[in-house]
């Protein structure tokens, strides 16, 4: 099992650098153009050159070899890519969690006490879902907002649910925008833990189920937490904007708590005044799941 871990996680450090590389114009990192360059991009002894560092030594890296590299050395590596500060904490991430560590995991599990508080925050939109993006309770607001009954047990997944049909994108104001927020701030999530097969799982069964989210995973895009401004089209209402951001219920979980809050407390009212009487519509966690 270590094995299949290190090997996924080298392949993904190794796709990351090489996509990276071949984004860059050689103008863009103070190199001439010339005739003899037959594809974009820099090419690996150029990368190797500008990092100070052994060509042998970078070729190895970019092909995922287990190999010791430096947090001094992965900064000029991040410089000469020219790495955002998001891209450059995830190439930290793949280089520096090859061995085993303490992981992300997935978990199915929250508290009486979280469930009590979805219960409470009855005007806000609110679900719980953990690493995998596996929505595990949510409140009425997020059931009238997101649907979340009308999916099975094992579909109960945030992403499945916005890239494997369209009943809940089809809603989302600026969906290609937001498309892009999704998958790659799910990419930061999925580099923390390598030894999840559920979370290869699911990602191989999206790229076959959405070309969209193959194309948008490929594109190998860091963001942060999702965060910000999206609007819903809600039935009778129209579109409404909300403010969006994530909380950490349970850090050593993974655990988090995604709210919504609407854009005025008169639309709040309109949308979510009357509470859900059946409570089993938030209990995702309780019910039989298969990983998709």
């Amino acid at each position: 099992m270590t094995v299949d871990r290190l090997d996924r996680t080298r392949a993904d450090l190794a796709e990351f650098l090489k996509t990276k590389r071949n984004a860059l114009s050689p103008s863009s990192a103070g190199l001439p153009w010339t005739a003899r360059r037959r594809t974009p991009g820099l090419r690996r002894e150029e990368v190797a050159t500008l990092a100070g560092v052994g060509l042998t030594w970078y070729t190895w890296l970019e092909q995922g070899r287990d190999i010791n590299v430096s947090s001094h050395v992965l900064e000029r590596i991040s410089h000469v890519l020219q790495l955002d500060e998001l891209e450059r904490r995830h190439l930290f991430i793949l280089a520096h969690k090859r061995h085993p560590e303490i992981r992300g995991k997935t978990t199915y599990e929250i508290t009486d006490i979280v469930r009590t508080l979805l219960d409470d925050l009855s005007y806000r939109p609110a679900y719980v879902f953990n690493l995998r993006w596996d929505v595990l309770a949510w409140n009425s607001a997020a059931q009238r907002l997101f649907r979340f009954d009308e999916q099975e047990a094992s579909e109960t997944n945030m992403l499945w649910m916005l890239f494997a049909n369209q009943r809940l994108n089809r809603r989302i104001s600026d969906w290609e925008e937001q498309a892009q927020l999704f998958v790659s701030s799910f990419r930061r999530d999925f580099a923390q833990a390598p030894d999840d097969d559920a979370m290869v799982e699911l990602v191989s069964a999206l790229e076959e189920a959405s070309p969209q989210f193959r194309s948008l995973w490929r594109s190998q895009n860091v963001h942060g937490r999702c965060q910000g401004k999206r609007s819903f089209s809600v039935d009778d209402v129209g579109v409404v904007e909300f403010n969006h951001s994530t909380l950490i219920v349970n850090a050593e979980e993974h655990v988090r708590l995604a709210l919504y809050v609407a854009s005025t407390e008169e639309v709040a009212g309109q949308l979510f005044a009357q509470k859900c009487d059946d409570q089993s519509a938030g209990r995702a966690a309780e019910r039989d799941r298969k990983v998709l």
